[in-house]
Protein backbone atom coordinates (compact mmCIF):
# COMPACT_ATOMS: atom_id res chain seq x y z
CA UNK A 1 0.00 0.00 0.00
CA UNK A 2 1.26 3.87 -1.15
CA UNK A 3 0.63 5.78 1.80
CA UNK A 4 0.42 9.50 1.83
CA UNK A 5 2.13 10.75 4.87
CA UNK A 6 2.34 14.39 4.35
CA UNK A 7 0.19 15.49 6.91
CA UNK A 8 1.32 12.34 9.28
CA UNK A 9 4.37 14.03 9.22
CA UNK A 10 3.53 17.52 9.65
CA UNK A 11 1.04 15.90 12.92
CA UNK A 12 4.30 14.19 14.23
CA UNK A 13 6.34 17.47 13.80
CA UNK A 14 8.61 15.92 11.25
CA UNK A 15 8.16 18.93 8.96
CA UNK A 16 6.46 22.13 9.00
CA UNK A 17 3.49 23.50 6.44
CA UNK A 18 4.54 27.18 6.50
CA UNK A 19 8.69 29.02 6.97
CA UNK A 20 11.93 27.84 5.36
CA UNK A 21 13.88 29.12 8.05
CA UNK A 22 17.36 27.78 7.78
CA UNK A 23 20.60 28.40 9.64
CA UNK A 24 22.50 31.31 9.31
CA UNK A 25 25.54 29.43 9.00
CA UNK A 26 26.50 27.61 5.98
CA UNK A 27 25.93 24.04 6.08
CA UNK A 28 28.90 21.88 4.78
CA UNK A 29 28.17 18.07 4.59
CA UNK A 30 30.43 16.01 5.79
CA UNK A 31 32.49 12.91 3.99
CA UNK A 32 33.79 9.82 4.40
CA UNK A 33 35.84 7.05 2.55
CA UNK A 34 34.19 3.60 2.76
CA UNK A 35 36.81 0.69 2.34
CA UNK A 36 36.64 -2.61 0.54
CA UNK A 37 36.37 -4.99 2.38
CA UNK A 38 37.96 -8.31 0.90
CA UNK A 39 36.57 -10.96 4.45
CA UNK A 40 33.02 -11.33 5.27
CA UNK A 41 31.26 -9.91 8.12
CA UNK A 42 29.48 -11.56 10.42
CA UNK A 43 25.94 -9.69 11.22
CA UNK A 44 25.93 -9.93 14.55
CA UNK A 45 25.89 -6.63 16.34
CA UNK A 46 29.73 -7.16 17.59
CA UNK A 47 32.70 -4.52 16.90
CA UNK A 48 35.15 -6.78 17.26
CA UNK A 49 35.29 -8.34 13.63
CA UNK A 50 38.66 -7.89 12.54
CA UNK A 51 37.56 -6.28 9.43
CA UNK A 52 36.19 -3.07 11.66
CA UNK A 53 39.45 -2.65 12.67
CA UNK A 54 40.71 -1.71 9.66
CA UNK A 55 38.05 1.10 9.26
CA UNK A 56 37.83 4.63 10.55
CA UNK A 57 35.00 6.27 12.83
CA UNK A 58 33.51 8.92 11.59
CA UNK A 59 32.87 12.27 13.77
CA UNK A 60 31.13 12.26 16.49
CA UNK A 61 27.40 12.70 15.65
CA UNK A 62 26.10 16.99 16.66
CA UNK A 63 23.00 18.58 17.18
CA UNK A 64 20.70 18.19 14.11
CA UNK A 65 19.92 22.11 14.28
CA UNK A 66 22.94 23.69 16.14
CA UNK A 67 26.11 21.46 16.54
CA UNK A 68 26.14 21.71 19.90
CA UNK A 69 27.54 18.61 21.48
CA UNK A 70 25.22 16.04 21.99
CA UNK A 71 24.62 14.31 25.65
CA UNK A 72 25.73 11.11 24.80
CA UNK A 73 28.16 9.91 21.68
CA UNK A 74 27.41 8.68 18.40
CA UNK A 75 29.49 7.30 16.08
CA UNK A 76 29.52 5.05 12.58
CA UNK A 77 31.98 2.96 10.67
CA UNK A 78 31.52 2.09 7.14
CA UNK A 79 32.46 -0.79 4.39
CA UNK A 80 31.35 -2.38 1.40
CA UNK A 81 31.86 -5.23 -0.98
CA UNK A 82 30.22 -6.46 -4.18
CA UNK A 83 26.62 -7.34 -2.36
CA UNK A 84 26.66 -5.29 0.58
CA UNK A 85 26.60 -1.83 2.07
CA UNK A 86 28.29 -1.91 5.92
CA UNK A 87 27.48 0.21 8.65
CA UNK A 88 28.23 0.01 12.40
CA UNK A 89 27.02 2.29 14.39
CA UNK A 90 27.87 2.74 18.41
CA UNK A 91 25.78 4.67 20.86
CA UNK A 92 26.49 5.65 24.10
CA UNK A 93 23.04 5.08 26.02
CA UNK A 94 22.97 4.98 30.08
CA UNK A 95 19.11 3.29 29.72
CA UNK A 96 18.87 0.89 26.89
CA UNK A 97 15.29 0.48 26.16
CA UNK A 98 12.43 0.23 23.57
CA UNK A 99 8.85 -1.55 23.03
CA UNK A 100 8.16 -1.68 19.22
CA UNK A 101 8.63 -4.91 17.94
CA UNK A 102 6.19 -4.85 15.26
CA UNK A 103 7.82 -4.03 11.71
CA UNK A 104 6.85 -0.77 9.70
CA UNK A 105 5.89 0.83 12.66
CA UNK A 106 6.82 4.19 13.78
CA UNK A 107 9.95 3.49 15.12
CA UNK A 108 11.48 7.10 16.16
CA UNK A 109 8.46 6.53 19.00
CA UNK A 110 11.78 4.86 20.65
CA UNK A 111 15.23 5.52 20.43
CA UNK A 112 16.46 4.62 17.76
CA UNK A 113 19.16 4.84 14.75
CA UNK A 114 18.33 5.91 11.32
CA UNK A 115 19.85 5.67 7.98
CA UNK A 116 19.30 7.70 4.50
CA UNK A 117 20.78 7.27 1.18
CA UNK A 118 20.05 9.05 -1.93
CA UNK A 119 22.05 7.19 -4.83
CA UNK A 120 21.96 9.78 -7.52
CA UNK A 121 21.84 13.01 -5.64
CA UNK A 122 19.02 14.25 -7.36
CA UNK A 123 16.74 14.38 -3.78
CA UNK A 124 14.15 12.41 -5.47
CA UNK A 125 13.83 8.64 -4.97
CA UNK A 126 15.51 8.33 -1.80
CA UNK A 127 15.52 5.81 1.15
CA UNK A 128 15.52 5.65 4.93
CA UNK A 129 15.99 2.76 7.48
CA UNK A 130 15.13 3.32 11.26
CA UNK A 131 15.89 0.31 13.68
CA UNK A 132 15.21 0.54 17.65
CA UNK A 133 17.50 -1.12 20.31
CA UNK A 134 15.08 -4.38 19.66
CA UNK A 135 16.46 -4.48 15.96
CA UNK A 136 12.90 -3.74 14.77
CA UNK A 137 13.03 -1.80 11.11
CA UNK A 138 11.00 0.87 9.39
CA UNK A 139 11.88 0.94 6.27
CA UNK A 140 10.42 3.29 3.50
CA UNK A 141 10.85 4.93 0.11
CA UNK A 142 10.16 8.79 -0.61
CA UNK A 143 9.69 9.80 -4.18
CA UNK A 144 10.45 13.29 -2.82
CA UNK A 145 10.97 15.68 -0.05
CA UNK A 146 8.41 16.39 2.40
CA UNK A 147 9.10 19.70 1.69
CA UNK A 148 7.01 19.44 -1.74
CA UNK A 149 2.79 19.14 -1.18
CA UNK A 150 2.63 16.12 -3.26
CA UNK A 151 4.71 13.69 -1.24
CA UNK A 152 4.06 10.14 -1.87
CA UNK A 153 6.18 7.74 0.63
CA UNK A 154 6.17 3.57 -0.03
CA UNK A 155 5.56 2.92 3.35
CA UNK A 156 5.17 -1.09 2.82
CA UNK A 157 8.44 -0.87 0.61
CA UNK A 158 11.08 -3.27 2.61
CA UNK A 159 14.96 -3.88 2.31
CA UNK A 160 15.32 -7.22 0.28
CA UNK A 161 18.25 -9.28 2.21
CA UNK A 162 18.50 -6.61 5.12
CA UNK A 163 20.96 -7.95 8.44
CA UNK A 164 20.60 -6.60 11.48
CA UNK A 165 21.84 -6.97 14.50
CA UNK A 166 22.00 -5.47 18.50
CA UNK A 167 24.62 -5.80 20.98
CA UNK A 168 23.19 -4.35 24.58
CA UNK A 169 26.05 -3.54 26.80
CA UNK A 170 24.64 -3.46 29.54
CA UNK A 171 20.60 -4.87 29.84
CA UNK A 172 17.73 -4.17 27.84
CA UNK A 173 15.02 -2.82 29.17
CA UNK A 174 16.05 -2.67 33.22
CA UNK A 175 15.66 0.62 34.90
CA UNK A 176 17.53 -0.63 37.96
CA UNK A 177 21.22 -0.36 36.07
CA UNK A 178 23.27 1.82 33.89
CA UNK A 179 24.09 0.55 30.92
CA UNK A 180 27.00 1.46 28.43
CA UNK A 181 24.85 1.78 25.51
CA UNK A 182 24.39 -0.10 22.35
CA UNK A 183 25.77 -1.27 18.94
CA UNK A 184 23.65 -1.27 15.67
CA UNK A 185 25.70 -3.74 12.92
CA UNK A 186 23.93 -4.31 9.45
CA UNK A 187 24.14 -4.96 5.75
CA UNK A 188 22.17 -3.48 3.41
CA UNK A 189 22.40 -5.22 -0.22
CA UNK A 190 23.43 -3.13 -3.24
CA UNK A 191 20.20 -4.31 -5.13
CA UNK A 192 17.87 -2.71 -2.56
CA UNK A 193 18.87 0.38 -4.36
CA UNK A 194 18.18 -0.98 -8.28
CA UNK A 195 15.92 1.53 -10.03
CA UNK A 196 15.68 -1.62 -13.02
CA UNK A 197 16.33 -5.43 -12.49
CA UNK A 198 19.77 -4.52 -14.63
CA UNK A 199 20.66 -1.90 -12.92
CA UNK A 200 24.36 -2.16 -12.22
CA UNK A 201 24.38 0.13 -9.06
CA UNK A 202 27.41 -0.81 -6.68
CA UNK A 203 29.38 2.72 -6.24
CA UNK A 204 32.85 1.24 -6.81
CA UNK A 205 35.15 4.44 -6.68
CA UNK A 206 31.66 7.02 -6.73
CA UNK A 207 29.68 9.21 -3.85
CA UNK A 208 26.34 8.71 -2.63
CA UNK A 209 24.71 10.74 -0.11
CA UNK A 210 24.29 9.87 3.02
CA UNK A 211 23.51 10.93 6.21
CA UNK A 212 22.75 8.79 10.11
CA UNK A 213 20.79 10.53 12.75
CA UNK A 214 19.87 9.13 16.28
CA UNK A 215 16.59 9.81 17.95
CA UNK A 216 16.85 9.88 22.13
CA UNK A 217 13.74 10.81 24.24
CA UNK A 218 13.85 11.61 27.87
CA UNK A 219 12.35 9.05 30.20
CA UNK A 220 10.12 8.53 32.70
CA UNK A 221 9.72 5.09 34.57
CA UNK A 222 6.08 3.67 35.36
CA UNK A 223 5.40 0.51 37.15
CA UNK A 224 9.41 -0.79 36.16
CA UNK A 225 8.87 0.17 32.27
CA UNK A 226 10.35 2.61 30.42
CA UNK A 227 8.30 5.08 28.32
CA UNK A 228 8.70 8.65 26.81
CA UNK A 229 8.53 11.62 29.45
CA UNK A 230 5.41 13.50 29.43
CA UNK A 231 5.29 17.70 30.53
CA UNK A 232 3.08 19.02 33.62
CA UNK A 233 0.31 19.19 30.44
CA UNK A 234 0.41 15.99 29.60
CA UNK A 235 2.42 15.93 26.25
CA UNK A 236 5.73 14.15 25.13
CA UNK A 237 8.38 16.58 25.81
CA UNK A 238 10.45 16.96 22.06
CA UNK A 239 13.33 14.30 21.25
CA UNK A 240 16.74 15.11 20.99
CA UNK A 241 17.85 14.56 17.26
CA UNK A 242 21.22 13.79 16.25
CA UNK A 243 23.41 13.71 13.15
CA UNK A 244 26.20 12.65 11.60
CA UNK A 245 25.90 15.50 8.66
CA UNK A 246 24.78 18.50 9.72
CA UNK A 247 21.55 20.34 8.92
CA UNK A 248 21.07 23.49 10.03
CA UNK A 249 17.03 22.53 10.63
CA UNK A 250 15.56 20.36 12.09
CA UNK A 251 14.51 18.31 9.41
CA UNK A 252 16.43 15.57 7.82
CA UNK A 253 14.14 15.54 4.86
CA UNK A 254 16.75 17.91 2.47
CA UNK A 255 18.90 15.28 1.06
CA UNK A 256 21.27 18.15 -0.72
CA UNK A 257 22.38 18.75 3.05
CA UNK A 258 23.55 14.64 3.63
CA UNK A 259 27.12 13.82 4.01
CA UNK A 260 29.17 12.43 1.08
CA UNK A 261 30.42 8.46 1.53
CA UNK A 262 32.92 7.77 -1.39
CA UNK A 263 33.12 3.90 -1.62
CA UNK A 264 36.86 3.15 -2.81
CA UNK A 265 38.34 0.63 -4.32
CA UNK A 266 41.68 1.29 -3.45
CA UNK A 267 43.83 -0.50 -1.20
CA UNK A 268 45.47 1.28 1.73
CA UNK A 269 44.09 4.47 2.28
CA UNK A 270 42.42 6.49 -0.10
CA UNK A 271 40.70 10.51 -0.02
CA UNK A 272 37.88 12.63 -1.35
CA UNK A 273 37.53 16.31 -1.96
CA UNK A 274 33.68 17.44 -2.88
CA UNK A 275 33.51 18.23 -6.44
CA UNK A 276 33.25 21.57 -6.88
CA UNK A 277 30.17 21.04 -9.13
CA UNK A 278 28.59 19.87 -6.12
CA UNK A 279 28.93 23.13 -5.24
CA UNK A 280 27.45 24.31 -7.80
CA UNK A 281 24.38 22.67 -7.08
CA UNK A 282 24.38 23.44 -3.31
CA UNK A 283 23.74 27.32 -4.48
CA UNK A 284 20.95 25.78 -6.76
CA UNK A 285 18.97 24.56 -3.43
CA UNK A 286 19.93 28.14 -1.62
CA UNK A 287 17.85 29.57 -4.44
CA UNK A 288 15.43 27.19 -4.33
CA UNK A 289 14.51 27.25 -0.69
CA UNK A 290 14.55 31.28 -1.49
CA UNK A 291 11.90 30.48 -3.96
CA UNK A 292 9.84 28.79 -1.52
CA UNK A 293 10.10 31.64 0.93
CA UNK A 294 9.32 34.50 -1.61
CA UNK A 295 6.40 32.62 -2.80
CA UNK A 296 4.90 32.69 0.67
CA UNK A 297 5.51 36.13 1.14
CA UNK A 298 4.31 37.27 -2.59
CA UNK A 299 1.82 34.12 -3.55
CA UNK A 300 4.18 34.48 -6.85
CA UNK A 301 7.30 33.21 -8.21
CA UNK A 302 10.10 35.29 -8.22
CA UNK A 303 11.46 36.58 -11.87
CA UNK A 304 14.88 37.48 -11.41
CA UNK A 305 17.90 36.51 -9.01
CA UNK A 306 18.01 39.90 -8.07
CA UNK A 307 14.32 39.51 -6.35
CA UNK A 308 16.15 36.35 -4.47
CA UNK A 309 19.22 37.80 -3.18
CA UNK A 310 21.07 41.03 -3.16
CA UNK A 311 24.54 39.32 -3.05
CA UNK A 312 26.82 37.81 -5.84
CA UNK A 313 27.34 33.81 -6.08
CA UNK A 314 30.31 32.42 -6.21
CA UNK A 315 32.17 29.24 -5.15
CA UNK A 316 35.35 28.77 -4.97
CA UNK A 317 36.18 32.29 -6.20
CA UNK A 318 33.85 31.74 -9.56
CA UNK A 319 31.08 33.88 -10.16
CA UNK A 320 28.08 32.29 -11.05
CA UNK A 321 25.58 33.79 -12.84
CA UNK A 322 22.53 32.16 -12.77
CA UNK A 323 19.15 32.86 -13.96
CA UNK A 324 15.46 32.26 -13.94
CA UNK A 325 12.76 30.60 -16.54
CA UNK A 326 9.45 31.53 -15.52
CA UNK A 327 7.01 29.39 -17.10
CA UNK A 328 2.60 28.30 -16.66
CA UNK A 329 3.45 25.67 -13.93
CA UNK A 330 6.42 27.18 -11.99
CA UNK A 331 9.88 28.11 -13.04
CA UNK A 332 13.26 26.69 -13.69
CA UNK A 333 16.54 28.38 -12.52
CA UNK A 334 19.61 27.75 -14.79
CA UNK A 335 23.54 28.11 -13.98
CA UNK A 336 26.23 27.01 -15.74
CA UNK A 337 29.18 25.53 -13.86
CA UNK A 338 32.21 27.28 -14.17
CA UNK A 339 34.32 24.37 -13.34
CA UNK A 340 32.75 21.70 -16.03
CA UNK A 341 30.40 24.20 -18.39
CA UNK A 342 27.54 21.74 -17.39
CA UNK A 343 24.59 23.69 -17.39
CA UNK A 344 21.91 22.45 -14.35
CA UNK A 345 18.66 23.65 -14.04
CA UNK A 346 16.61 23.51 -10.67
CA UNK A 347 12.66 23.15 -11.40
CA UNK A 348 10.04 24.34 -9.05
CA UNK A 349 9.74 21.07 -7.10
CA UNK A 350 12.99 20.65 -6.19
CA UNK A 351 14.93 18.34 -8.75
CA UNK A 352 18.34 19.41 -10.62
CA UNK A 353 18.53 17.87 -13.97
CA UNK A 354 21.69 18.69 -16.21
CA UNK A 355 21.87 20.14 -19.96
Amino acid sequence: MVLKLKWLAVALGLISITGYSQSKKPVIPKTYVAAKTTKPIVIDGDESDASWSKANWTDLFEDIENGVKPKYATKVKMLWDETNFYILAKMEEPHVWANLKQRDTIIFYNNDFEVFVDPDSDTFNYYELEINALNTAWDLFLTKPYRESDIVVANDWNIPGLKSAVKVNGTLNNPNDTDEGWVLEMAIPWAAYKTTFFDQNVPADKFWRVNFSRVNWQHSIKNGTYERKKDAEGKFLPEYNWVWSPMGVINMHEPEKWGYVYFSSKEGKDTFTIPQDEKVRWELYTLYRAQKGYFEKHKTWAKSIADLTAKSISVDGKILKPTIENHSSGYNILVKSPFSNTTFVIRQDGKIITK
